[in-house]
């Protein structure tokens, strides 16, 4: 690569691999691509290399790998290579491919069908290559089936599979990995692939559970033993990343694309990823172009920082808020979902709760106006270096006063607060869901020597845990410096 050309890397942030591989049947994989006329990258070239490793007994050395890399650079590819080994090469009876939406799954038999039939010597030993709507495959004169399925609760149930490629892994549930994995139960030697991209929220189930084994295996300095995982992506936030990881890559760096996007001088270039990011916006392209996704919990690590019984207890259907009252604005990092939330004094306890959570932030300003004419609040609380920060110049315009503006050691000293309070017992709620689900899922950042509420990793909208959280500040800091009757406040309307 003397060429002066630039190349994203071609080795991933985030691997493991078992170590008890001691051939590997990726060479074969990628010399029977290059007979179709598919060549590989090295990038594609090492995952298969390292995917397809073999015990002394023959065995696959990981039952299960999987590819978490950005759009458009060549997991297809890698598919398609594996495939046609396991068809033409490894003598696999039943592969399948199972793709999240149908249209997806049909592209991939097209693309594979074009390769073996621009080869005569494979294009002979297909018996038929299946054309029905939803039941697309190529099958071998021998029985040998390549089938192509979309994903549903009851898609893949009665087969029994050799290999399972599982396309677009990114929306992969419980239901549908229900359905497929027992498909594998009677194989001896049975592998399974997922391969998509950065993970999006609550949709991301397996793949969320595929990393936190990886990290888990990375943190601990053992190879998981039955896992081969490959992930481009940039580190977006110290506490996502492996124990190794000391800094936080830049969005608009390029340095962040070459770490993420392996076919950059193969099929995409800087140029193109930088005028992606202007049409993106950086929450969208740090998620769709360098890799940064959020994951779910898996449900064994919930109310890790506030206990569940903790917090139920503090729970009061009837609780009202009292004057003087303060809101608070908070915004998720990929802009989906915003909230606003009051806290108010309840007797000795703090009252906090959400006032409204909605998809989007369009409708924010003109509800806090609303909520500012109806209440007259002490104050609004915006932290301006969060993705709510955006928001402050209108909203300031439209209510026609400051917003208090946290520092970072503010918000450590909020976040504290919060948690003190909560734990003396003097937070008082209404037992709401959005908070409730935001508590559950919720994670620290650290910051030194102190902490805050972490923004990103777990697929949560926690954007209501932050609104009270600066609500109660607001109010605790606005409360020390004047003192005002408390006079009971009815339903926000």
């Amino acid at each position: 690569m003397s060429d002066g050309t630039v190349y994203g890397n071609q080795r991933p942030r985030i691997f493991t691999v078992p170590g008890l591989a001691l051939s590997s049947a990726g060479e074969e994989a990628v010399e029977l691509a290059a007979r179709a006329g598919l060549r590989l990258d090295p990038w594609q070239q090492f995952v298969l290399d390292q995917g397809m490793g073999e015990r002394a007994d023959g065995n696959w050395a990981a039952p299960e790998v999987a590819v978490n890399v950005p759009r458009q650079n060549g997991k297809g590819g890698i598919i398609e290579a594996r495939e046609l080994w396991g068809l033409f090469v490894g003598g696999e009876q039943l592969i399948l491919h199972s793709a999240h939406e149908f249209k997806t799954a049909k592209n991939a038999f097209k693309r594979i069908e074009r390769l073996i039939r621009s080869c005569p010597d494979l294009h002979k030993r297909v018996k038929r290559y299946w054309q029905t709507v939803g039941e697309e495959g190529i099958e071998l004169h021998n029985g040998q089936l390549l089938r192509f399925i979309a994903r549903s609760g009851g898609s893949g149930r009665g087969f029994t599979a050799d290999c399972i490629i599982l396309d677009e892994d990114m929306i992969l549930g419980d239901d549908a990995m229900g359905a497929l994995a027992p498909t594998l139960a009677a194989v001896a030697n049975p592998q399974t692939w997922y391969l998509g991209s950065a993970g999006i929220g609550h949709q991301s189930v397996q793949l969320g559970r595929l990393r936190r084994r990886t990290l888990e295996a990375l943190e601990a300095g053992i190879p998981d033993p039955t896992l081969a995982y490959f992930e481009w992506s940039i580190n977006e936030h110290r506490d996502e990343c492996p124990r190794d990881c000391t800094e936080h890559d830049d969005v608009a760096a390029a340095e962040s694309v070459l770490k993420s996007n392996p076919a950059v001088g193969y099929r995409l270039t800087l140029e193109k990823c930088k005028n992606e990011r202007l049409t993106l916006g950086d929450a969208l392209f740090a998620r769709e172009r360098l890799g940064a996704g959020t994951y779910p919990s898996d449900g064994s690590d919930t109310w890790q920082v506030i206990g569940e019984d903790a917090w139920r207890a503090l729970a009061d259907g009837d609780s009202q808020p009292a004057d003087p009252v303060c809101f608070a604005i908070d915004v998720t990092p990929d802009r989906s979902h915003a909230s606003i939330c009051v806290a108010a004094a309840n007797g000795s306890a703090v009252h906090v709760e959400v006032v409204d959570n909605r998809p989007g932030t369009g409708w924010v300003v003109e509800r806090a106006k609303d909520l500012h004419e109806r209440w007259s609040p002490r104050c609004w609380v915006v932290d301006a270096g969060s993705p709510a920060g955006s928001l402050i110049d209108n909203l300031e315009a439209a209510l026609g006063v400051e917003v208090v503006k946290p520092k970072v050691r503010e918000i450590a000293q909020a976040t504290g607060q919060f948690y003190d309070a909560v734990a003396a017992g003097e937070i008082v709620h209404l037992d709401q869901a959005p908070l409730a689900t935001a508590l559950a899922g919720a994670r620290k950042r650290d910051l030194g020597e102190a902490w805050a509420w972490a923004r990103r990793g777990e697929g949560v909208d926690i954007s209501p845990l932050v609104a009270v959280t600066l609500a109660r500040w607001g109010l605790s800091v606005e409360l020390q410096e004047s003192e005002s009757p408390a006079a009971p406040l009815v339903a926000w309307g």
